[in-house]
């Protein structure tokens, strides 16, 4: 073999070893790069997990919010009714306390003499301060149940019996006996009634 022909193997052999090692640097190459993007693709799938965790509290977070504002709205309302129902009806306890004294003029001045001047002063005194203070206690809320000839109302009246009458439709109150109360639309005290039914010569028989 000739100089020559040695050169150009020995240069054939010197690409051959120049290829494969960078055939070999380039698979290394190839596995870094797979480790990376390995890597990459792992911390992907934590960003992941932590977002819809971060999502997850934020979440809950707004939930509770919203149920803390509900409830303090539900007993911002609460204590405004019960602050109103309180203020309404505190006065309960003292207009039935009163209820005995305003039945008492009020029965003065239906049995006295009208007709007697010398006691006439003092019947128009007692019928000036009954007025007072009937309207004293209306602005408060408190009004009498003064239901003649209306239909009876178990809600509102207690009857205290039943007469017949041609004069009255059945279950109508034909006279109060004591006049009844209510404060703010509840009822303090029930009317006492007398409350009719239907004349025995009315029933109809007929079947």
């Amino acid at each position: 073999m000739s100089k020559e022909e040695n050169k150009v193997q020995e240069e054939q052999l010197d690409e051959v070893v120049e290829t494969t090692e960078e055939v070999e640097a380039t698979e290394v190459d190839v596995e870094e790069v797979q480790d990376e993007t390995s890597l990459l693709l792992t911390k992907i799938e934590e960003l992941k997990t932590a977002l819809a965790q971060s999502d997850a509290t934020v979440q809950e977070q707004r939930d509770s919010v919203l149920r803390a504002k509900a409830e303090v709205e539900n007993m911002r309302r609460r204590t405004e009714q019960e602050t109103e129902k309180a203020r309404k009806f505190a006065l309960e306890r003292f207009a039935g306390e009163l209820l005995p004294v305003i039945d008492n003029m009020e029965r003065a001045v239906e049995m006295a003499d009208k007709n007697d001047e010398t006691i006439k002063p003092m019947v128009e005194g007692v019928e000036l301060t009954l007025k007072t203070m009937v309207d004293a206690v209306e602005k408060f809320g408190l009004k009498a149940i003064n239901p003649v000839n209306e239909t009876f109302n178990p809600e509102l009246h207690q009857a205290m019996g039943i007469q017949e009458s041609a004069d009255h439709a059945p279950n109508t109150v034909m006279f109060v006996m004591q006049k009844g109360y209510e404060l703010n639309g509840r009822v303090v005290r029930p009317a006492m009634v007398m409350v009719s039914k239907a004349a025995s010569g009315n029933v109809d028989t007929q079947a």
